[in-house]
């Protein structure tokens, strides 16, 4: 990282937190449809925001400047920082009252950056990245195809991340304008004490239009392909896509947890509980993975209304991998990836019942998904334990508030919860009471790309068959 770029500095701050800033590493063609999302959501936005954008040079803004013209209508202020370059100032959109430019030293490690951050009392955003240098790239040296550049950094919707790294820009535009440093500190104040009193604008919409993005911008990339080499960067590049729109989801679910008070770390928690059910049934590592990410995404299941090209149209023929259910919008959204067909099945069959009486397809016993069934249970017990804990004083012993979740949940033994699953778990309570601690740690949202380290095609066809237990007992699918 380059010393006093914004990126430097926000890692440097959390670095000794403890919620250290994650980093991952996206293609240009990402954040170019990354950003055009995000930015496109403020025309449909409640409130107006602040933007302020890093393009790094001048003639990277000319490029979106027409679009930035429709922005900084709904906007109050439109901040461009870049190295100066012929026609930078002169663009229309750049006389705009409420549109600054701060022309950037090139010495000044901003110019190194890509940003684009969004504040507003109902809708923040930010992406946040660095270009790798020369010696980043390692023998291959810099990228021959613009498509093929890479970045260094993160994105997030996090209000209280996004509101920290717009502070760290003005500061930084401080040194070249310090009377608009001063004008937008004004701005960040009344944007924080309208945010109280104002709804947030609907994520999962927002969620949906980012993924919708990159999809097209994948399809955009695809066509005749010359070369060897350019068949592995269009791998690559699809890869970052993906990866992307599986982070849209992760993002989505992790504010869902920090918005619960009582219960933020409820997705961590269940992660660890699920996995370590799914080890003591020992099953294999492609179940574990998906298990993984659908105990992340588990508290998104109810995705009722999000409406974007992801749910509606013809599928490529994609739908015979996994049944249709209409009941359960989110999870038609998620099938629409083919990554994510197993794990929206596990989502589509969470709240199944063993005895059969559960939604949305009434199964019963063992026709329910091996991964529901774990996933369901463990998200129960590690509620009932989080409500436990907020409401009764803190004796020091968490193993009693696993005890008085397990024997709730063994009261619905047979009917809401698998039997051989309830008793497993009781094992697991037994361990937690004799000193065993579970691995929790928060997501890592710039990971998404695990998800594709096991072939597609194995993912879907795993996620058509029924898990039963063998004649021994043992789990099997």
């Amino acid at each position: 990282m380059l010393k006093g770029s914004i990126v430097q500095q926000l890692d440097a701050a959390h670095r000794t937190g403890k919620r250290p800033i994650r980093f991952g590493v996206y293609y240009k063609n990402t954040l170019v449809a990354l950003c055009h999302a995000l930015e496109d959501w403020i025309l449909n936005s409640a409130s107006s925001p602040i933007v302020i954008a890093a393009f790094q040079r001048g003639k990277w803004y000319l490029q979106e400047a027409d679009r930035y013209n429709d922005l900084a209508k709904k906007s109050r202020n439109v901040v461009i920082m870049a190295a100066a370059e012929s026609g930078f100032g002169e663009h229309p959109t750049s006389q705009m009252p409420n549109v600054d430019l701060v022309s950037l030293d090139p010495s000044d490690p901003v110019a190194q950056e890509w940003h684009l951050m969004i504040l507003s009392p109902t809708y923040t955003a930010v992406v946040l990245c660095q270009e790798l240098s020369e010696e980043d790239y390692g023998p291959a040296g810099f990228p021959q195809e613009d498509r093929d550049r890479k970045f260094y950094g993160l994105w997030t919707f996090e209000p209280e991340l996004v509101k920290e790294t717009v502070e760290l820009a003005i500061e930084h535009i401080g040194r070249y304008n310090p009377e608009l440093a001063q004008a937008l500190t004004a701005q960040v104040q009344a944007i924080t004490e309208e945010a109280v009193a104002q709804e947030r604008d609907d994520l999962s919409e927002i969620v949906s239009r980012v993924v919708e993005y990159l999809q097209t911008s994948q399809l955009e990339l695809t066509g005749s392909i010359p070369d060897a080499h350019s068949f592995s960067s269009q791998q690559a590049l699809d890869r970052n896509l993906v990866s992307n729109e599986i982070q849209a989801f992760l993002r989505m679910a992790q504010l869902m947890d920090l918005a619960d008070t009582t219960n933020p770390m409820a997705a961590a928690e269940v992660v660890a509980l699920a996995e370590m059910l799914g080890q003591l049934l020992d099953l294999p590592a492609w179940q574990m993975k998906r298990l993984h990410l659908a105990a992340l995404l588990h508290r998104l299941e109810p995705l009722q209304g999000v409406e974007s090209v992801l749910s509606s149209g013809s599928s490529s023929g994609g739908e015979e991998h996994g049944p249709c259910c209409p009941l359960v919008q989110g999870a038609q959204v998620l099938r629409r990836m083919p990554q994510l067909r197993a794990v929206a099945r596990i989502l589509t069959h969470e709240a199944e019942w063993w005895n059969g009486t559960g939604l949305p397809g009434g199964m019963a016993g063992e026709e329910i998904p091996l991964e529901s069934r774990i996933l369901a249970l463990a998200a129960d017990f590690q509620q009932r334990v989080a409500l436990h804990r907020a409401n009764q004083p803190d004796d020091g012993s968490g193993g009693n508030y696993a005890a008085q979740a397990l024997a709730e949940c063994q009261a619905q033994q047979g009917e809401r919860w698998d039997p051989k699953l309830v008793d497993t778990l009781a094992l697991l309570v037994m361990g937690l009471q004799q000193g065993l601690t579970l691995p929790v740690s928060a997501p890592n949202m710039t990971a998404g790309m695990w998800l594709l380290d096991f072939r597609v095609d194995s993912e879907a066809k795993a996620g058509e068959t029924t898990s039963t237990y063998s004649s021994g007992g043992r789990y099997e699918s």
